[in-house]
């Protein structure tokens, strides 16, 4: 006697905000996933700055005429069943969208920083708004583009652990760039080169400035359990001007330039910095190569030896698959209790 298939589950809709690099790749990621029969997914919409494109005549519903490309693709989702929106875009008003998104019963999947590592105030609507909705927040394509950093700090807290530190190389754009200068080469040449390759934000004055690195500690911090105001972190810029003698000192030194995050805990008060530093061979974050990000974490059980995380941190494909493991999470936690 042959068994009863079961009946295929509904699609998990999907809006895809912002179709640049990141955004691209996602795309291609998502169209070459097999559907196991319980995760189905269906990519309803996509949007940018300039157009929104709805699949299929059975999402072809009117938005009102007043309403962004972004929104549009929002409301091309329906009502009901598990919604997934996918922010692939450096958007701050998008950004500002997310805790609304979370409150209409829509799951949130994003690599921007904006959310998470914006303003407080913005934090804790994010925050509020999925635990009174039920609604998830994929965001480990925020930082580390999916390495498994923000689920250690999450688990650790989870086991009572508290966490004293966090240093770690978080800009895989940063990494690859003082990897390769040695000064032979005008440095802007290396950050067009590392534009091109897809290493860099949007804009690549928010990897030079420090901005980018900010926004990944605070999302960190807070992860961490820690309330970190965007202000109480100092940063330092990448400055080319001051490189030169920057590299003659790591040269005499014997150790390599890196711009490291820092977080300290030191009793009720908190110490955050980003910037440049020259680390010594035996250092834990100085090993490692081209765009690899290096975080070192200490805690309760963690105290003399951090835990140490490591692997690729910038580049369209590994942030693309990031936000699609998000999406399947949230695909399959939905199909376990539906």
């Amino acid at each position: 006697m042959s068994a009863v298939p079961r009946p295929r589950a509904a699609p998990v809709r999907i809006a895809l905000l912002g179709t640049g690099t990141v955004g691209t790749a996602f795309r291609e990621r998502l169209h070459a996933w097999r559907d196991e029969p319980r995760t189905p997914l269906a990519l309803v919409a996509e949007a940018n700055t300039r157009t929104c494109r709805v699949h299929g005549a059975a999402t072809a519903a009117r938005a009102p005429v007043a309403v962004g490309f972004a929104e549009r693709a929002v409301h091309a989702l329906g009502s009901g069943g598990t919604r997934i929106v996918v922010d692939a875009t450096a958007s701050e008003a998008l950004a500002e969208c997310h805790a609304g998104w979370l409150e209409r019963g829509l799951h949130v999947v994003t690599a921007s920083k904006l959310g998470q590592g914006g303003p407080w105030s913005r934090w804790e609507a994010i925050v509020s708004a999925r635990t009174r909705a039920g609604t998830r927040y994929g965001d480990s394509a925020t930082v580390g583009a999916g390495l498994p950093l923000l689920r250690s700090l999450r688990d650790l807290r989870a086991a009572g652990e508290r966490i004293h530190a966090i240093a770690g190389v978080l800009s895989g754009s940063l990494a690859w760039l003082l990897a390769r200068h040695d000064g032979s080469r005008p440095f802007a040449d290396w950050v067009g080169e590392a534009h091109a390759r897809g290493y860099t934000e949007p804009d690549p004055g928010q990897d030079l400035s420090g901005e980018d690195v900010r926004r990944k500690l605070l999302i960190l911090a807070r992860a961490a359990g820690h309330a970190l105001a965007c202000d109480i972190v100092q940063v330092e810029p990448l400055l080319p001007a001051a490189m030169a003698a920057r590299l003659e000192e790591a040269r005499i030194a014997g150790g390599r330039l890196a711009y490291v995050a820092r977080l300290q805990c030191d009793g009720d008060r908190l110490l955050a910095r980003a910037g440049l530093e020259c680390l010594a061979p035996g250092d834990p974050l100085a090993h490692g190569g081209e765009t690899d990000n290096r975080v070192a974490i200490w805690c309760d059980r963690y105290r003399e030896r951090p835990l140490l995380i490591q692997g690729p941190g910038a580049g369209a494909g590994v942030t693309a698959a990031a936000l699609l493991d998000d999406v399947l999470a949230i695909a399959r936690g939905a199909a376990l209790t539906s």
